[in-house]
């Protein structure tokens, strides 16, 4: 299974996280790209990506990602899983904190793509987020909130890559190849 990590980041905090996350899960990782330097299509040659993104503005993709998400638009994903982790202020922007996740995956899950690593929003100070499932219990993915909780993000990263490693782990032979 060939899997990377593809990060967009601002002021670098999610490009921090992309690196501690790549440490964390070692050889299982062939590859991390800024997504600025790697196309959709050179990204649907991977069968998991490990989606690293930010939400700006209010509510917004970070701009990397707002640039390429078009491109993805157009592609099959059907045969693609996806994880994802990201950066947020949970409290300045509690109505739409790691927004970044939902506005991907609206696009993402109707041309086929599955998904792994959501994530228990308990514990967050945020109102609301697109990212929300199952009622608002969990995010689409890891969020971190570096604004209000950077003493927890070492803690979520290293318990989210052990979730990972697990997840992709059981899917069943060809479920993402």
């Amino acid at each position: 299974m060939r899997i990377a990590i593809v990060w967009g980041s601002t002021t670098g905090s999610t490009e921090a996280a992309a690196e501690s996350l790549q440490e964390l899960l070692g050889e299982m990782v062939e590859d991390v790209h800024n997504v600025a330097s790697i196309s959709a299509e050179d990204m649907h040659a991977y069968d998991v990506i490990i989606v690293g993104a930010s939400t700006w503005d209010i509510g917004e993709l970070q701009y990397d990602w707002a640039d390429k998400m078009p491109d993805m638009g157009n592609l099959d994903w059907s045969d693609k899983t996806f994880a994802f982790f990201g950066t947020g202020d949970a409290v300045g922007y509690a109505d739409t904190f790691v927004d970044a996740f939902g506005i991907m995956w609206e696009t993402l899950q109707p041309l086929g793509a599955q998904l792994v690593g959501t994530w228990p929003s308990e514990g967050y100070g945020h109102l609301e987020s697109r990212s929300h499932i199952e009622d608002g219990k969990k995010f689409l993915g890891l969020a971190l909130d570096n604004d209000n909780d950077p003493d927890l993000t070492d803690e979520r990263l290293e318990k989210w890559a052990e979730q990972l490693k697990e997840e992709l782990a059981a899917l069943p032979k060809g479920a993402a190849q």
